[in-house]
């Protein structure tokens, strides 16, 4: 697959809030940036995977085949300890199709609420898979340890964000600057990891015509 200046980069996401931090991090590659709603692409990809991993690569395969592009997909999720890892690959699904954030939230501190703070650590989990109509696989992982506070604070973020506490800066994802999060978010950490071998990628597959 040769790639030039005219290239797409499908970000195969329909969740708005990954598809800002996105447009952020990948801004400077010399790809146009697409969405499954821009392309007009409605099939759903089901995450039958039983790893972050295996469910990213799902997507992006998916996804290449059916647009022809160069796609990007993740997956992502909390590992709660006290849990045992849960809600893990289910973080996003636990409560049904239709469930909000705050409803998964709420089911998460129900569950929660006999564990001390000190027992309340958690860990977010992203894995960035990218993937070429011709078949080639690119993956990278990033994680962040935090706590689980007792209640949401924070207007920012999305998903668990409100009730992921980090220490270091005394507050939630959901209360962190955006910059801040992408230098310390599992997803901000995966996507850069990612960037540089898709950089890379990119450099060895260039159209030299």
């Amino acid at each position: 697959m040769n790639i030039d200046q005219h290239s797409k980069l499908l970000v195969a996401t329909s969740n708005p809030g990954k598809l800002r931090e996105y447009k952020n991090i990948l801004a400077d590659l010399p790809l146009e940036m697409t969405t499954l709603e821009a392309e007009g692409i409605i099939l759903e990809v089901e995450e039958t995977g039983q790893t972050f991993e295996e469910n990213a690569l799902l997507k992006a395969k998916a996804y290449a085949q059916i647009s022809g592009m160069l796609t990007w997909a993740d997956d992502s999720g909390l590992e709660v300890d006290a849990l045992r890892g849960w809600p893990g690959v289910a973080s996003a699904r636990h409560a049904g199709p239709n469930a909000s954030d705050a409803e998964r939230t709420q089911i998460l501190l129900r569950k929660m609420q006999s564990v001390p703070y000190e027992l309340r650590t958690a860990v977010f989990r992203c894995v960035v898979a990218i993937a070429s109509p011709g078949g080639d696989e690119i993956t990278a992982s990033g994680s962040s340890s935090g706590v689980i506070a007792f209640k949401p604070s924070g207007e920012g973020g999305f998903g668990y964000d409100p009730v992921f506490y980090v220490p270091k800066y005394g507050r939630t994802f959901a209360e962190i600057t955006p910059e801040e999060k992408h230098g310390l978010s599992h997803r901000g950490r995966a996507a850069r990891r990612a960037r540089i071998l898709l950089r890379r990628y990119l450099e060895q597959h260039s159209d030299k015509t």
